[in-house]
This record gives structure tokens, sequence and C-alpha cells, in this order.
């Protein structure tokens, strides 16, 4: 997700420092490059299909994705879930067999772990690759909604320094190897959401958490922007001619946070303080190994093309297997080969 840099001046005071950091990131933060049916895109049905082959997968003679020198995730990754509202039990267990199915090498192909391989190609400059190993840390609910149901991008960081700081079952601060995935119920508004972004990554500020941490939101849009960010298991409602394909868990909401849950923290692994993986000059607005891919699960996909996708007995589309679940996961840049690729991948 792209997401800007901390401005720089000459030695002002730090209070001028923090002052404008906060700015520039309430400000100047983007939305992602990849194809989400978002209504300022497209203006009619016939410009979206699921079926097709334009056979794009990425275009390597635009995109030019660089190594900035800054550190990446290559020791042991362990993320911890703050579940901020209202949960239900069978949705944590679809979210957290799809993080458990990164590391868990046995699914049968083309599985989640055969997704991860791709991430892992990415290095520091020591040639360290991204760690394999990605497993489920210590978890934290805000039942009660802390901060209120309607949160700002630094609003989230509060939310974060709360469960970190909390006086029972306080989250391990870990700044090296430690993800921390926020994840907002269906009656929850974030500042963006559903206008322009189904999620997004950063890191935290020392001002606000007194550490830096990388961390992520994903929303649940099962309520709010299901056509938007849960697609394609749900249609934008100015599109009726299209109709939304079925999900492999039975949760459209959550099935269609399972993709923005993998786009960002593969960007964290690549890029966890924006000074790592990502294409242009500017860091203000970067472009990651995730962006490039939206909406590209599949051989061909491209534009609205979807790509080839697999099909259950039951008619659930999938394209990746994981532990005792399947699921629909966009592809990430691979930038041995110049252009997106995936597990399922027919060539």
């Amino acid at each position: 997700m792209r997401m800007p840099a901390l401005l720089r001046f000459a030695s002002p005071p730090a209070p001028v420092i923090i002052a404008l950091a906060l700015i520039s990131f309430s400000l100047f933060i983007n939305p992602i490059v990849g194809w989400r049916p978002w209504p300022n895109q497209i203006n009619n049905s016939s410009q979206l299909q699921f079926g097709g082959s334009k056979k794009y997968e990425g275009s390597s003679e635009f995109v030019h994705l660089r190594y900035h020198m800054g550190p990446v995730l290559t020791a042991n990754i362990t993320v911890h879930i703050i579940w901020y509202g209202t949960w239900q039990s069978t949705q944590k267990r679809i979210i957290r067999s799809f993080i458990n199915s990164i590391s868990a090498v046995d699914s049968k192909p083309p599985s989640v772990s055969g997704w991860w391989k791709t991430v892992r190609l990415y290095t520091d400059q020591t040639g360290a690759n991204i760690s394999q190993s990605v497993r489920l840390g210590d978890d934290k609910n805000d039942r009660f909604y802390s901060h209120g149901k309607s949160l700002t991008r630094l609003s989230i960081q509060s939310v974060i320094k709360s469960a970190v700081t909390a006086n029972t079952r306080p989250l391990p601060i870990n700044p090296k190897s430690g993800v921390y995935l926020l994840l907002t119920s269906d009656d929850v508004h974030v500042q963006d959401f559903c206008q322009n972004v189904c999620g997004f990554h950063y890191f935290t500020f020392p001002s606000i958490v007194g550490y830096t941490l990388p961390y992520a939101w994903v929303g649940n849009s099962a309520k709010l922007c299901p056509g938007y960010c849960a697609y394609p298991f749900a249609v934008p409602v100015y599109m009726p001619g299209l109709k939304a394909l079925k999900s492999p868990n039975g949760d459209v909401g959550v099935d269609g946070m399972i993709s923005v849950i993998a786009h960002e923290i593969a960007e964290l692994s690549t890029n966890p303080l924006i000074n790592a993986w990502y294409a242009g000059d500017d860091p203000v607005a970067p472009v990651e190994i995730a962006d490039l891919c939206e909406g590209i699960y599949g051989t061909g996909g491209g534009g609205s093309y979807t790509g080839q996708m697999l099909n259950d007995r039951d008619g659930a589309t999938y394209n990746m297997r994981g532990i005792r679940r399947k699921f629909l996961v966009q592809w990430v840049w691979n930038h041995v080969v110049s252009y997106c690729t995936g597990p399922n991948a027919l060539d």
C-alpha cells in the first residue's frame, strides 16, 4: 500500500519535526495503484469481466522496482492481531488459518506457502532473504471499541498503543520482527476506507506509541463496501449485470479481507519502514510489490480481469490452498522475472 515517508528539513526543533511528520502522514497518503472497481475508475459493467485472458500480469517495460537500502524482515516474523470491534469466532479462525498457512510448506499446491516464496525472493543489503517463518503471536481483543467506531489514520496508532501498554496481557514489543495487524469489524469506519483504500501499512511514531513498530490495518467491508473491498465476492451496486463469485469460506467480508491482509503482510515484510523495496523515486508515494499486482489472481490477469482461478466442487472460487482451507489471494511482483507471479500460474 502506498504510504508517505517522513519529511526532512534542516535541523528544525524536535516538536516541529513531529508536527511535520504527522501532517505528512495524514495528508499525503496516496491510494493503491492496482485495480479495484472504484466508482471513479469504471462506468459500466461491460468494462468488468472475470473471464477472457488478456495476458497482462504486469509490465516489465514500465516497472522499475528498486531496493533503497532499508531493512526488511529477515528474522522470524510474528504477527500480533488486534481484533477491534465485534468478531465472530468463525471469522477469527479463517484469518488465523490463512496466516498460519504462510509457513505451512506441506500444503497441497497451489499453496499459500508457495505464494510466500515470491515474497522471500527479496533481500536486504547483506543478501539475507525475507524470513520463511511467519507465525501468529499473542493477540488482543478490543471488543468495546476503545477509540470509538470512527478511526483516523493517527487514532489507529493510538489503538496499537493501548494494545502494547495494556495493564493486562499487553502485546509484546518486537520492533525487529513483530508485525502488528489491526483488524476492524464491519461496523467500524476508518479514514478513507471504501473511498480509495481497503487497508494500509506504515510504522508507528514513537511520539504516539513509544516505539517504531511496523503495522497494518485492514477493515471488514461486509456492511460498508463489499463491492469494492471484497471484490470479486461482491460487486458494486452500480454494476448489476455482473454476478459475484462464491467465496471459499462462506464469509464474503472476511474472504475479501484475506487478500488485503496478504497484500499488507507482503509489503510490511519487504518495506517495513518505507525505505526498502518500492518503485518510483519519491518515498512519499512508493509503489510496492503488492500494489503492482492488485486485482491479479491468476494467469492472464490484468486490468479488470482477475486471471484464471480455480473452482471448488461447491462452486466456490479460490487460487491457493492453506491449512484445511482455500483462499483467493492476489499475486505479488517478482523482481527476478519482472512480472506478477503466483503459485497457481499455468505457465
